[in-house]
């Protein structure tokens, strides 16, 4: 989901009560980033606290390489049992030891209400021995496509405020009116969670961070490098510790939790191979920095309906965004373009705007620079605009360095992403990871 798609991140017409009070408890963070937009690297990323190159899992159904590790291997030795419960998009299985209790990868709609996250199971893992401290990954498939949970019926597609980077079609209406429903859908099994820790006596004892993932499936979010794809909501809770209703603007990204879950548990997060650190002293509020820049990447070669290649690379300061298209003479192909009707609707539309975004959206420019403060939308670049030409440069030189760090050789990386796609799915039934 898109970050700004919450009430606490001020949508106007998206219901989300649950998460919404869960900032009330805990702290908002602004400026938290995914280090790649698309499902698979993004989780294998959080969970190892490596950017998706260096891990080697860089595109979409991917696996990490062998001997990379993962939360489960941090935490056990400090005496923790460590589950996941829902969605599961990392392999092999071995490098993500999770103690699996159910559910599914995906879910069509037609299956009974939770059977794709079975709660029941999350709070039987959370009474098990009142003496053992536990780490719980709850990892919800919504609100992935297809939007067809939750109550469409109280987003009513011609009330709804439609964000200013979508065209308003009544395609792009009815599209927000299901996404919202399943947002929605999505806050009532944080409610579940959070009712479970209350009930169990485990609320004011846990560190309870929820996070958005990438962006929605509407187009300039999912799959793409804008602020919109990376771009991550993030509320964390922890009584007594992290000041209740505050804000963080600190720079974060995704690689940085594991580190920080480390701190937290007892062990030392700034002295493992890393490519992200604890930001545990933001939590406390003797921090209100993080870091500098943070990091994503993207590659369309092994997702559905992707482009032969299209690699993005992009580096941002939490104020401007610098993307590089390694590509840039090919076009942007992806499912939106090869089948989704809001796309489609728009290209019937007679404007400006509506063509501008259609074009842009598949064609793009060598580089992209924006300023997040003045065009949070990534509307206008000002890539060779001679007034930013010392701030390009800086990204340009970070994107370098970091590049180089990752082991990242652009269009040969590219080139052998599908390499690092499993033949074998281990989150597939066959093997164990849905029941």
């Amino acid at each position: 989901m898109t970050f700004t798609d919450l009430g606490c991140y001020g949508n106007p017409d998206v219901k989300t009560s649950a998460i919404d009070k869960l900032a009330t408890e805990g702290m908002r963070f602004t400026k938290f980033y995914s280090s790649t937009p698309t499902c698979s690297p993004l989780r294998q990323s959080l969970y190892t606290g490596i950017y998706p190159i260096r891990n080697g899992a860089h595109p979409n159904h991917s696996q990490v390489y062998e001997g990379v590790k993962s939360l489960p291997h941090y935490l056990r030795p400090l005496g923790y049992r460590v589950a996941i419960v829902g969605k599961r998009h990392e392999a092999p299985a071995e490098a993500f030891p999770f103690e699996m209790l159910g559910g599914s990868h995906g879910d069509s709609g037609k299956t009974p209400d939770g059977a794709d996250l079975p709660l029941d199971k999350a709070r039987e893992f959370i009474q098990r021995d009142a003496d053992q401290p536990w780490c719980l990954v709850v990892s919800s498939n919504q609100p992935h496509t297809p939007w067809n949970r939750g109550d469409a019926l109280v987003y009513p597609p011609e009330k709804l405020t439609v964000p200013p980077y979508l065209v308003d079609t009544p395609e792009t209406r009815e599209g927000l009116s299901k996404y919202y429903a399943e947002i929605t859908y999505m806050d009532g099994q944080v409610a579940e969670v959070m009712q479970i820790l209350q009930e169990t006596g485990e609320e004011n004892d846990t560190a309870f961070l929820w996070l958005s993932e990438q962006g929605s499936q509407l187009p300039f979010c999912k799959w793409t490098c804008y602020d919109t794809g990376i771009h991550a909501a993030a509320v964390m809770r922890w009584p007594g510790k992290i000041a209740a209703a505050s804000e963080s603007d600190a720079l974060i990204s995704y690689v940085d939790v594991v580190p920080t879950f480390l701190e937290l548990a007892g062990g030392k997060g700034a002295d493992q191979d890393f490519d992200g650190k604890p930001f545990a002293a933001v939590l406390r509020g003797e921090k209100t920095t993080h870091h500098d820049f943070v990091f994503a990447t993207h590659t369309t070669r092994g997702i559905y309906n992707g482009s032969e290649a299209y690699a993005t690379r992009a580096v941002t300061d939490g104020n401007f965004l610098f993307i590089r298209n390694l590509h840039a003479d090919e076009s942007f192909q992806n499912m939106v373009t090869a089948k989704d009707e809001i796309f489609r609707s728009w290209k019937t539309v007679d404007s400006d705007f509506a063509r501008e975004r259609v074009s842009s959206y598949q064609k793009r420019p060598a580089e992209e620079l924006f300023n997040l403060k003045s065009d949070p939308w990534c509307f206008k670049s000002l890539a060779g605009d001679a007034g930013f030409a010392a701030k390009q440069k800086v990204m340009q030189t970070e994107l370098d360095s970091w590049m180089r760090q990752q082991g990242d050789r652009g269009n040969e990386t590219e080139r052998d992403a599908e390499n690092r796609q499993p033949k074998v799915k281990p989150w597939s039934k066959k093997n164990g990871y849905t029941q």
